[in-house]
């Protein structure tokens, strides 16, 4: 049975992010990010409600100050607690899962979008996503970018301006370009 452009991008599989049906939702997720990052002087609580309007899952308690930009918003699963400071971006072409109290500084960048290595099916429009997966009680420093498919273990931290281009183990700190180990955080 063929499957919709939509399927495919959810899938992670090469889909043509011009179809008709993508596009669309692009167009009311960005109608909503006008919306969500006009509320800077609205209450938590009502802010927090807008985020529920979107996003795949908004845990108690977690909070995303304006401004913040996405692609879908619906790939985005916020647990309990989670923090993104001023001026994160998440390319949620597929699932973007962040667990409890995870704290995300300013200008983070979460990519699960990407690009095939093809020169004529990136000139045809083809991409394709790969989850990315933020554990609990992580520490992402201001400016670092996680590229797609990467998983982040409990308790990590990221410093600040790091590019994580490989998963991270629970408890690790790494730093750098690309990012690397550099020894257990005090988390507990």
């Amino acid at each position: 049975m063929p499957q919709t452009q939509k399927q495919k991008m959810l899938a992670g599989e090469l889909y043509n992010a011009a179809d008709d049906e993508i596009q669309s939702d692009l167009a009311t997720t960005r109608n909503w990010l006008v919306r969500y990052n006009a509320s800077l002087g609205m209450a938590t609580d009502e802010r927090h409600g807008l985020l529920a309007e979107r996003l795949g899952a908004a845990g108690a308690g977690s909070t995303i100050r304006p401004p913040f930009h996405c692609d879908y918003g619906f790939n985005i699963r916020l647990s309990a607690g989670v923090f993104l400071n001023f001026g994160c971006v998440i390319l949620d072409v597929v699932e973007v899962s962040i667990g409890d109290k995870t704290q995300i500084g300013p200008n983070v960048q979460i990519l699960t979008a990407d690009h095939p290595r093809d020169a004529a099916e990136r000139e045809a429009g083809l991409e394709f996503g790969r989850p990315i997966r933020i554990g609990r009680n992580v520490w992402i420093g201001g400016g670092a970018i996680i590229l797609p498919g990467v998983t982040i273990g409990d308790d990590a931290v990221i410093g600040a301006g790091s590019v994580v281009t490989r998963d991270v183990p629970p408890g690790a700190t790494v730093v750098g370009n690309p990012a690397r180990v550099r020894g257990a955080s005090n988390a507990a």
